[in-house]
């Protein structure tokens, strides 16, 4: 762990979270935006290459990166010269939306986890599922020491042999005798 982590960790977790406007819950209210997002956290990448790497057409790719960049969570770089020599804009998450509420995304979320999980090489993967007992303190524990990790990890960015890892966590009471 390099020497900026923990202030780097406890300014992101000084940041208050708000409300997403209108657009903004729109903007993300798409498993596929939510993807784009993910693949340009690191690495700016510009329309054609978000196209190839999510399958799309680059016209309805380009509608998606729009709409991340007019509503701030791309962020346009400068300008390269692509494989053809063309001009091309690359673009970058700003990491807007770890700091948004944006109500319930399910849908959205298990979807972009699931493309993303599935195309990952079967060894590779992992995945757990557990029930739990825990008091109301207990799971506000849970998710205070989940949210610690989770922050203290996501504030470690570019690091050299580092390779991106997707995580996805939920926690739900459950009754196991519903149907």
């Amino acid at each position: 762990m390099n020497d900026d982590t923990p202030a780097a960790a406890s300014l992101a977790r000084g940041v208050e979270r708000r409300d997403a406007t209108e657009a903004e819950a729109k903007t993300l209210a798409s498993s596929i935006r939510i993807r784009i997002l993910r693949l340009c956290l690191d690495e700016a990448l510009s329309n054609r290459e978000i196209a190839e790497a999510t399958g799309l057409n680059p016209a309805t790719s380009l509608h998606h990166v729009r709409m991340l960049a007019d509503t701030g969570f791309l962020e346009a770089q400068e300008a390269r010269r692509g494989k053809r020599g063309s001009r091309e804009i690359p673009y970058l998450a700003t990491g807007k939306s770890w700091f948004l509420n944006t109500g319930d995304m399910t849908t959205e979320m298990l979807e972009a986890f699931t493309t993303e999980f599935t195309a990952a090489p079967y060894e590779e993967r992992t995945m757990g599922r557990m029930a739990a007992m825990l008091t109301e303190d207990e799971v506000e524990e849970f998710r205070s020491r989940i949210d610690e990790l989770f922050e203290e990890f996501r504030s470690r960015r570019k690091k050299d042999g580092a390779t991106q890892w997707g995580l996805f966590i939920a926690m739900h009471p459950s009754d196991p005798h519903a149907r």
